[in-house]
């Protein structure tokens, strides 16, 4: 995901999370994109429309906060103000560490879809002020720190928000996972089916 978004710094990264800040002057659309990871999209100036063609539209502005878990396929436009950028903050876990606050056993019913938490009733900007704040602490302990970057997860939690990572499982998972070793190789079905032992 990082690889297609334009204009992007990564803040930190540590233990299995990376922060990035993502700013866009223009409206960028991606089309088809798909998350390996779970990502957290707070979105601080501009609005985001998220499509899929099971859900339909969902729309998150300045203040919210978008979840999406891995395996979930959409298409993202990133919409600026008229004279401001737009602006947010990505946040991705790796399957190994959403699965300590969402066991994998615990969440196979969870079908991946993207949800939204409203700013005026969840103020996620504190969640994100906390995590920024852990992850720029120099003298905190590493234990202190590996259980603090989990608070966003554990937050989403006690809101009733799954978040399954056994999407990473689907046909399309293992397809994007295959074509992702050598981008470069005009992939076709039957290259695909040869590499996962069936059929086309």
């Amino acid at each position: 995901l990082p690889h297609s978004i334009t204009d992007h710094n990564a803040r930190a990264e540590t233990n299995g999370v990376s922060v990035l800040d993502i700013t866009q002057a223009t409206t960028a659309t991606f089309a088809d994109l798909y998350f390996r990871q779970t990502f957290l999209f707070f979105i601080e100036r501009g609005s985001k429309l998220v499509s899929d063609s099971v859900h339909g539209d969902l729309v998150g502005k300045a203040g919210d906060l978008m979840i999406f878990p891995a395996g979930v396929m959409v298409t993202m436009i990133n919409r600026p103000l008229m004279d401001q950028s737009y602006k947010a903050t990505g946040v991705s876990y790796t399957r190994e560490l959403t699965e300590t606050v969402f066991p994998r056993r615990a969440q196979m019913s969870a079908t991946p879809t993207v949800r939204i938490l409203r700013a005026d009733e969840h103020r996620p900007d504190r969640v994100l002020r906390r995590l920024r704040d852990t992850l720029t602490e120099n003298n905190l302990p590493q234990a202190i720190r590996e259980s603090r970057v989990l608070e966003p997860l554990v937050w989403l939690k006690s809101k009733q928000i799954d978040v399954p990572t056994h999407g990473e499982g689907s046909p399309v998972s293992q397809v994007r996972r295959i074509i992702d070793t050598d981008l470069s190789y005009p992939w076709r079905a039957r290259d695909v089916a040869s590499e996962l032992a069936m059929s086309e």
